[in-house]
Order: structure tokens, then C-alpha cells, then sequence
């Protein structure tokens, strides 16, 4: 039961053409629903703004489609992340209007009542191979009610290709910024706006890049003053950081 949802029921009880008995059916599943392998918290959107989120990753299908159902009836849609091809197959099969981008790993089911927040987020990607991340988090975005601008493959390699970029970086209200390797990508961009920029380390890389650890230490030491980083190929949590901002922005009107 997200905001908009339980406003609208709330006037048509008001109204009288819905009735106090109907209203509470609607409310069954409020604030939490137990579905034996899950509680689903669906009083989250009224606390955050936003519904619970679906880690696929080591779910079964059967549980996956368990816990989509029950959210589509509660909230009118959701959001899943990590989705292998043969859940997504299975998602796609039950619910008409899916979205789903296979580079971010990703499946969504929009809702009828999804807020669409103020604002543009720039997704920038050092290279190709950090696309799954960068996708995951444009993604991400995009079905939390966000516009989502996407510029890739501009790592510091061939640094020219970013300045070229900069009336984009410029119009941006939030930046994610996903890069490998040494990870100083974000570095640059922080240096470059006054936009908050968020920046996610991936796992791309040689030896010595240790999974995404370098990538990571890199960012983390930004010499670019308010650069914030979220954990390594974590581009979903990167959108949810941006969200929270723009929805702040929002709620404030600016």
C-alpha cells in the first residue's frame, strides 16, 4: 500500500463509494504479510517513499513469484533485482507489462500509481564492462520514477571524451559515477559539478584490482571533497542513494 494508493482509498471511504468493510479487505495485508519463507514490509512506501525492493539472487522461482504477486496486489507493482534469464522467463510468463533489462539484471512491474520525481540523474560508466552495473543502477532509477540520462565509456583513458560530455554533467542534479580498474573516474567528475556524485566501484579489472578492492580504496580516498561510495558492483544501491536525494528535493519543492 504505497502513499497515493491508500490517499485515494481513504477519499473513496470519504465519499461513501467505498465502505468501511471494503476498506479494510484492502488493508488486509497492511503493515506486513507473511508468506512463510518471507514477511513482506508493506508499510515501507509510506516510510520511505518507495516499496520493498526483490533480491532474485538465490531465490527459488517459485519463491520469486510468490513474493511478486503478493507485492503486486498490495502495491500495484515491484521492482527486482539480479533476476537470472530463467526468472525472468518465469516473470515475464505471469505478468503482462513486465519491463526487464537484461544488461542491469533487473524486472519490473510499473505501477498505476508510481511518483515520478523531479529532477535528472546522469549514469556515467568509465567503460563497457562496467555496463551491468551502471544498467542496474539506471535502471533501478528509472522504476522509482526517475529520468535518467546515460553516458558511457568515458573513462580517464581518454579523458577527452568526458570533457566533450560536459554540458550533460552540468544539467545533472545527481551523478552516479560506475568505473574499475583504479577507480578515479568519480575523482574527475567530482572536480568537474556541484551536483552530489555517487560513486561505484565494480569488479572489473586485472590481478591486482583484487575483485573491485582498488577500485574501491580509490574512491574512497577521492580527493574530490563530498564524493560518497557505495559498495563494490552495488549499482542498485547507488540509485536508492540518488532517489532518497531527488525525493528530498522533491518533498522541498526545488
Amino acid at each position: 500500500m504505497n502513499r497515493a494508493r491508500l490517499e485515494h482509498l481513504l477519499k473513496d471511504v470519504a465519499a461513501g463509494s467505498v465502505s468501511p468493510g471494503q476498506a479494510l479487505d484492502s488493508l488486509a495485508r497492511f503493515p506486513t504479510e507473511d508468506l512463510a519463507f518471507a514477511t513482506l514490509d508493506h508499510h515501507r512506501s509510506l516510510r520511505q517513499g518507495h516499496p520493498e525492493v526483490v533480491f532474485a539472487a538465490s531465490k527459488t522461482t517459485a519463491q520469486l513469484l510468490g513474493i511478486c504477486e503478493a507485492l503486486e496486489a498490495a502495491q500495484g507493482g515491484f521492482l527486482c533485482t539480479r533476476v537470472a534469464d530463467d526468472q525472468a522467463a518465469a516473470l515475464q510468463a505471469r505478468f503482462k507489462g513486465l519491463g526487464r533489462s537484461e544488461a542491469g539484471r533487473t524486472a519490473w512491474l510499473p505501477a498505476k500509481t508510481a511518483l515520478t520525481l523531479e529532477g535528472n540523474l546522469l549514469v556515467v560508466t568509465a567503460g563497457t564492462s562496467d555496463l551491468p552495473v551502471a544498467e542496474e543502477a539506471a535502471t533501478t532509477a528509472e522504476a522509482m520514477g526517475v529520468r535518467v540520462n546515460r553516458l558511457s565509456d568515458v573513462g580517464i583513458a581518454g579523458i577527452h571524451r568526458l570533457l566533450s560530455a560536459g554540458d550533460a554533467l552540468q544539467q545533472a542534479d545527481v551523478i552516479v559515477v560506475v568505473a574499475g580498474m583504479e577507480g578515479a573516474l568519480p575523482s574527475v567528475v567530482g572536480g568537474l559539478v556541484a551536483a552530489p556524485v555517487i560513486a561505484v566501484p565494480t569488479s572489473v579489472g586485472y590481478g591486482a584490482s583484487f575483485g573491485g578492492v582498488a577500485a574501491l580504496l580509490g574512491m574512497l580516498n577521492s580527493c574530490a571533497a563530498g564524493v560518497t561510495v557505495v559498495n563494490i558492483d552495488n549499482g542498485f544501491g547507488a540509485a536508492m542513494a540518488a532517489v532518497r536525494l531527488l525525493s528530498a528535493r522533491t518533498r522541498s519543492g526545488g
